[in-house]
């Protein structure tokens, strides 16, 4: 293989590739925060809301998890600005995201509510606690705990596809690497820069799991 590799380009524009890692941990990190909010809600009214309610959230996971992320996030960027709705690039990705997390992350959270005896819950009731009190201190967090690894795998996996937004222009790392590209010609370097940069955000983002693991959920399970 005869081929000259030059990094001096991928090197050059390291402000660049820092500027698009940094939205890239916003977005991912926001998203996170927000479609874990979306899914404990959801999470809830499946497992104990009303029926109107159990209907609702059930075609939201349906429609999220049967359509690809591309077209959801093509939906927000370009469909809704056809009703009046306008917004940023950035904007429409980070919607996309909580909603696409939002829908995963339910079936996730729903799975690890059930897991939790009836016999807890009722326990609770028994020592007055209000329902909600219930819900938060002895249904949410075992049940989260349970279902950590796969949650925190979606979060990651969450990161990972946060690349596609690039399609609609937002400046994440991705974005950037594909204007580097377009001006250098130097695909080989600064892609593998770039799938770096990812692998090292992926590790850092589950050293930071185990880190809120370690702190919110690492208590002994007596059940």
């Amino acid at each position: 293989m005869n081929y000259d590799f030059q990094f001096d380009a991928v090197f050059a524009a390291w402000p660049l590739l820092l500027r698009g890692t940094w939205i890239t941990i916003q977005l991912s990190l926001t998203a996170t925060v927000l479609g874990l909010g979306v899914a404990i809600a959801c999470a809830w009214a499946k497992t104990s809301g009303p029926a109107p309610l159990r209907w609702g959230v059930n075609a939201y996971i349906e429609l999220i998890r049967n359509t690809p992320f591309l077209v959801q996030l093509f939906f927000f960027f370009f469909a809704l600005p056809a009703l009046g709705l306008r917004w940023s690039a950035h904007a429409a990705a980070l919607v996309a995201m909580v909603v696409n997390l939002g829908a995963y992350a339910t079936e996730i959270i729903r799975a690890g509510i059930e897991s939790i005896p009836r016999g807890q819950i009722e326990a609770g009731l028994a020592l007055n606690l209000k329902r909600h009190q219930v819900f938060r201190f002895i249904v949410l967090k075992p049940a989260l705990k349970a279902i950590y690894p796969a949650l925190t795998s979606q979060f990651i996996l969450l990161m990972l596809s946060s690349a596609v937004v690039s399609a609609i222009s937002a400046d994440d790392l991705t974005s950037v690497a594909a204007n580097l590209q377009s001006q250098t010609f130097r695909s080989f370097e600064i892609y593998i820069v770039v799938a770096g940069i990812y692998l090292a955000l992926a590790l850092a983002f589950s050293g930071l799991f185990r880190l809120v693991y370690r702190l919110a959920l690492n208590y002994p399970d007596r059940r």
